[in-house]
């Protein structure tokens, strides 16, 4: 890309910043026209909530205002492109999305898009297509070195189903074929794609692993949204909350950034919010499962206590060990007056376990949704915690951009 072209991509920072939304929802609208065949990869629920289009215009605007130096985006891209490798995502799919994109800033932008300015685009798009190429290329062939691993779906069985709460079931999903299966980073998390009979579709949707690796299964412990046709955002989850055990899903190797750091010796400090809490039980578990025992707070917090899964396992497993301390917020409790409880009513504060999280040379991970990421993310830095030390991880696509 040369100075002119990239003075050109500048130019249409302002059209993005007030019109980015209007240019995506235009461009999904027309991809999904002319290739309906990628509704089976992307995520409709997204697509109903507005969330990818979205997520797309900040990724687009991005781009523009970096575009004179793209790599220090690598950070994001490493991200959607560990997504994009576990819904095996192709270089061929590039050209689809760069083909209706590019029509699409012609058409929604009008005689603003002179042939320099979509050939100026035209560069860029393929220039970011290709270092996500790249990206998800070195993905891949990691993924495939890895034992037991593979790229693409897989088929499971579920054989067993637990209720965990009055809303969420754990699914133990065995490999149908019998072989090895890949271990993981306790944070990590799955893909796994049903078929959705109200959409008539399959449908991917990502699931963080919720126990420590076990060579036999893969679990994962599901909140059943809710969601119609009309807006699809739990249609996933009510098919899976419909399964039997003995029927088949396909699933992808695990992946994701957000995880354990290997080997670390640093005391652990999670924060989750519902269902957030499925990567910290692995993590949690794993820690169990090794040596090192690290110092360990986790910080709960959920509706009441009929919604809180696996509230009986973490307490027995606080009776036994030394190393792990929890703080459980529920928004209405039954019992106040309770002393056993050890509830603390309202939203999570962290400001009342400050004391107890503040441990030297902490790592925090933080899952849940996009309020409560950014909101005990901001507790944290008003507590005086490193912003290199926090880790968070978003349902959905990603809008958060904290550190």
């Amino acid at each position: 890309m040369n100075p002119h072209q990239k003075e050109l991509i500048k130019a249409t920072i302002p059209i993005l910043r007030s019109n980015g939304e209007d240019l995506t929802t235009y461009f999904y609208a027309r991809m999904f026209k002319n290739h309906p065949e990628l509704k089976n990869i992307f995520n409709m629920g997204n697509q109903a909530n507005g969330r990818q289009k979205s997520a797309l215009a900040n990724a687009v605007l991005a781009y523009a205002e970096n575009i004179d130096n793209p790599g220090v985006l690598i950070p994001v891209l490493k991200g959607i492109g560990t997504k994009h490798r576990s819904l095996n995502i192709q270089p061929e799919q590039y050209k689809i999305v760069g083909t209706q994109l590019l029509a699409s800033i012609a058409e929604v932008i009008g005689k603003a898009a002179t042939p320099e300015i979509l050939e100026a685009w035209t560069v860029a798009y393929y220039q970011l297509a290709q270092i996500m190429i790249d990206i998800e290329k070195e993905m891949y062939q990691e993924n495939a070195a890895k034992s037991g691993s593979w790229n693409g779906w897989r088929n499971f069985t579920i054989k067993k189903i637990i209720a965990e709460s009055s809303e969420i079931k754990s699914f133990y999903m065995y490999p149908e074929d019998g072989k090895e299966i890949t271990n993981f980073y306790p944070g990590q998390f799955i893909s796994l794609q049903v078929f959705v009979e109200e959409l008539g579709l399959l449908q991917p949707r990502q699931y963080s692993l919720s126990s420590a690796f076990n060579p036999e299964y893969y679990r994962i412990s599901v909140k059943k949204e809710t969601g119609i046709a009309s807006n699809p955002s739990g249609l996933v989850s009510n098919t899976l909350h419909s399964k039997s055990e003995g029927d088949v899903v396909a699933i992808s190797a695990p992946a994701g950034l957000f995880h354990l750091e290997k080997d670390t010796e640093n005391p652990l400090v999670l924060i989750s919010g519902g269902v957030g809490f499925t990567p910290m039980l692995s993590m949690l578990e794993t820690n169990l499962n090794t040596i090192r025992n690290k110092k360990t707070i986790w910080v709960h917090g959920c509706r009441n206590e009929s919604v809180h899964a696996f509230k009986d396992q973490i307490a027995a497993l606080k009776k036994e060990v030394k190393w792990l301390e929890t703080f459980t917020f529920y928004d209405t409790v039954e019992n106040p007056g309770n002393p056993a409880n050890q509830i603390i009513e309202g939203r999570v504060d962290l400001a009342k376990c400050k004391d107890s999280i503040l441990l030297e040379d902490a790592k925090f991970y933080i899952c849940g949704p996009e309020v409560f990421i950014k909101t005990q993310y901001q507790a944290l830095i008003d507590l005086k915690v490193n912003q290199k030390n926090i880790f968070y991880e978003e349902f959905g696509p990603q809008l958060i951009h904290l550190n």
